[in-house]
């Protein structure tokens, strides 16, 4: 069976962005991809640092409320309704409830081939990158890198500690 959705699991800075930036130009066929980032910035700002919706902690946790939740299940089905109709697609999301998170995905994916794949870095790099990008809670690096990948299972694991993205984006292509 051929890969339908690539789904990568890191930490906040881990580098996953720029493996899937890397991962659309070396795949053959176009590969759309959909990012917990971009889910969150297309909430109404109501649910940005609300109960109901997302919240983030000055020391970088991360809390969701129902009405994220609600919405997250919704994002999640569509993105599995748009592999079935036969698009491939990128997945880049942080397992923050690690199995549970996964467990979320592998029900909605169900069906498809999917390659589960860990991105990892070292905590100190990605707290870094955190800092040099200057748009992320600080801690958020440190407090993700671990926890998102404790519980969970990939096909594939790649490290972007002393690895660029384009090395990653090549390792993962010659899994699909």
């Amino acid at each position: 069976m051929t890969t339908q959705v690539i789904v990568l699991n890191g930490g906040s800075s881990s580098g996953k962005s720029g493996i899937v930036r890397c991962l659309q130009e070396v795949l053959p066929d176009p590969w759309p991809a959909f990012g917990v980032d971009s889910f969150v910035e297309a909430l109404p700002a109501r649910l940005r640092g609300s109960d109901g919706g997302i919240t983030f902690t000055a020391d970088g946790g991360v809390s969701v409320g129902a009405e994220f939740s609600a919405l997250d299940a919704a994002w999640t089905e569509g993105i599995a309704a748009m592999a079935r109709a036969g698009a491939r697609i990128i997945v880049d999301d942080v397992f923050l409830g690690g199995p549970h998170s996964q467990e979320r995905w592998q029900k909605a994916l169900a069906g498809l081939d999917v390659l589960w794949v860990g991105v990892r870095c070292d905590s100190a790099v990605a707290e870094g990158r955190e800092i040099a990008r200057g748009d992320r809670v600080r801690g958020m690096a440190a407090s993700q890198a671990h926890v998102v990948h404790e519980g969970v299972r990939y096909d594939l694991e790649v490290d972007t500690t002393h690895t660029e993205s384009l090395a990653c984006a090549h390792t993962i292509a010659a899994h699909v």
